[in-house]
């Protein structure tokens, strides 16, 4: 049985009204496509950080420029619940704990109906950290479109962050992002830039490795110092790009058939079944390993 998905580019703000507004907007042209399943960017609830590096907020000093932070019980979210509808969603904030001082960039899967599940970005760039706390763990769900994973920017720059959704039983992936050009020596055309280039791949590589359908979502436009890259797409377990918005905003949309792609595509060279965990020791054990050239890295 085949399903339609669609995968936003757009520029969200602090504004949460021009938010709620956007998402409306493009639900209405998802559902006119018959999309089912709608993968919105990291951070489409009240916009990301206004810089990468030392910018100098932090959960401990100036709050004026980072996003609003919201509670997943919130009002907030339960607005993008209304506005979902039967249409499962996924969708990035900034998500303030229980104890009402600590935020992580997160993401949550919903429909009108229920909240199926949520998640902390893990990796963190750039600084991120000064502003947000760092989740802890990756886990597949199911939900009525199929059993989903849910990964932030960074994550997917990390081979083994999709691995561990993809061995939880997750059939499509989705990597919402907050992901700008180059800082320097940014190409003049940004579908040249380095980064872009480096966001595409990872896309492509990511659903290539473990034989899922990946979904990236990003932003586009300007927020602050960034300048975000967009190419919003629809992969297939074969690594080939279905749907994207290039740089462009608007939606990626395609029809996928997760069994037949599954069954054509695992049926051979399955490589999830072909691992061998007995030799990948170095990849989970904690200590330090020696990168020559560069320095010694800890391995958590």
């Amino acid at each position: 049985m085949s399903i339609t998905v669609a995968s936003v580019s757009a520029n969200f703000t602090r504004d949460l009204e021009q938010n709620y507004a956007l998402i409306a907007q493009l639900l209405e042209q998802a559902r006119a496509e018959g999309a089912r399943l709608v993968a919105f960017p990291e951070a489409a609830l009240g916009g990301y950080l206004p810089a990468l590096g030392n910018h100098g907020d932090s959960v401990r000093t100036t709050r004026r420029s980072l996003p609003p932070a919201l509670r997943l019980d919130g009002p907030e979210i339960a607005r993008v619940q209304e506005l979902a509808g039967d249409t499962v969603l996924t969708i990035g904030f900034c998500e303030l704990a229980e104890d009402g001082e600590t935020r992580y960039n997160a993401a949550v899967c919903l429909d009108g109906s229920q909240i199926y599940s949520s998640y902390r970005k893990v990796h963190q760039p750039l600084g991120e950290n000064m502003s947000y706390a760092a989740g802890d763990g990756y886990q597949a769900f199911d939900t009525p479109v199929g059993r989903l994973g849910m990964q932030i920017c960074y994550d997917k720059a990390f081979p083994e962050a999709a691995r561990m959704l993809a061995l939880d039983g997750a059939e499509i992936v989705i990597s919402m992002s907050a992901w700008p050009a180059a800082r320097t020596a940014t190409a003049e055309n940004l579908q040249d830039d380095r980064w872009t280039y480096r966001f595409n791949q990872f896309d492509i590589a990511r659903a290539l490795d473990n034989q899922v359908f990946w979904i990236a979502s990003n932003q586009s436009g300007t927020f602050g110092s960034l300048r975000y890259v967009g190419n919003a797409k629809v992969v297939d377990p074969g690594g080939n790009v279905l749907a994207t918005t290039l740089l462009g905003d608007g939606l990626a949309i395609a029809e996928v058939d997760v069994e037949g792609k599954f069954r054509e595509m695992r049926g051979g060279m399955f490589h999830l079944r072909d691992r061998r965990p007995d030799v990948y020791t170095p990849v989970v054990e904690t200590g330090t390993a020696r990168v020559d050239g560069w320095r010694e890295v800890a391995h958590a």
